[in-house]
């Protein structure tokens, strides 16, 4: 039995035949082109599909389900794109359109968000696979995530449900790409640390006192953590403020939702376990029952980029 997961991104359309192990036997991917008509990338993503079965020798008939994983508002009930900001989609039918160039039933495709789709991935194949409660956090550009309650996506009932990163917790603090101060987002993603590295830099530059953070030619969300481990005191200052804002962040998801298993993934998490020791004192501190409730386990992510993928064949 094979399903078909349909990573639809803003920069590459990756599409992969699925087997019931949940592992990709088969993947293809194109350019998206995003700046086309909504109907041309659709048309690339039926091919692709067409593309993986070939290879595999089997009909688009036999499929037992296509999952498609979408940037912006997935609307699981009509099948439309609601909104997409990096893509043309605007309450686009993406569901009726490909099923139409693929002919084969509406029934048999099914959308979520991407970060959604990614969360369902690590739920049932990734690292919190065996839990029917968990959370996805993405720490890269930005701060993304999807929940999984009840062995079941949760999207609210206007399917907008898990802009976590969108959790103010600094009344009036910094600006974030959303237009509220002091979102999540603005002190752990990626592009927060990189922010407060420079930052540092400059304070340091200006009291003239060493890191060796200045000698770096390009300032990434690894260069505060490299030095700490080099042992600048400058850069664990850095590393330090902003695990204690992730770990406040992710206390208030475990106080909300009480999942069993909060998945870590973006390019933050390859920090791997010696993030998760940093976090785990602030955070059993900062949540609600310590000590009468079961903690919920902080793990890294499993899948990568094929997260998405594989939660959006597997819905």
């Amino acid at each position: 039995m094979y399903r078909i997961g349909i990573d639809l991104g803003g920069t590459n359309i990756a599409v992969g035949l699925v087997n019931e192990f949940c592992r990709i036997v088969v993947k293809r991917s194109t350019p998206t082109r995003a700046s086309r008509p909504s109907d041309e990338i659709t048309a690339d993503m039926a091919h692709l599909c067409l593309e993986v079965c070939a290879e595999a020798k089997v009909s688009v008939t036999e499929i037992e389900s296509i999952g498609i994983a979408t940037p912006g508002i997935a609307n699981l009930d009509n099948g439309c794109v609601e909104y997409s900001c990096n893509l043309p989609f605007r309450r686009y039918p993406i569901v009726k359109k490909l099923a139409s160039m693929l002919d084969v039933s509406e029934s048999k495709i099914k959308i979520a968000n991407d970060a959604n789709a990614a969360a369902y991935g690590e739920a049932v194949a990734g690292a919190a696979r065996g839990s029917a409660n968990s959370i996805m956090v993405t720490l890269g550009t930005g701060v993304g995530g999807g929940i999984i309650l009840d062995n079941k996506i949760f999207t609210g009932f206007n399917h907008g449900a898990g802009e976590i990163g969108h959790i103010v917790i600094e009344i009036d603090g910094a600006q974030c790409g959303c237009g509220r101060k002091g979102c999540w987002e603005a002190y752990s993603s990626a592009t927060a640390l990189i922010r407060m590295t420079k930052e540092k830099i400059e304070e340091c530059e200006k009291t003239g006192r060493y890191t060796v953070m200045s000698k770096a030619e390009h300032i990434s969300g690894r260069t505060a953590c490299d030095a700490m481990r080099a042992g600048d005191a400058a850069a664990k200052e850095v590393y330090d403020k902003y695990v204690k804002y992730l770990a406040t962040g992710i206390a208030n998801l475990i106080n909300i939702f009480q999942p069993e298993i909060i998945s870590l993934g973006g390019g933050v998490s390859n920090e791997g376990q010696s993030l998760i020791d940093a976090l785990m004192p602030i955070i059993n501190k900062e949540q609600y029952g310590t000590g009468f409730l079961t903690t919920a386990k902080i793990r890294i992510a499993e899948l990568g980029n094929d997260a998405g993928m594989i939660g959006a064949a597997m819905m």
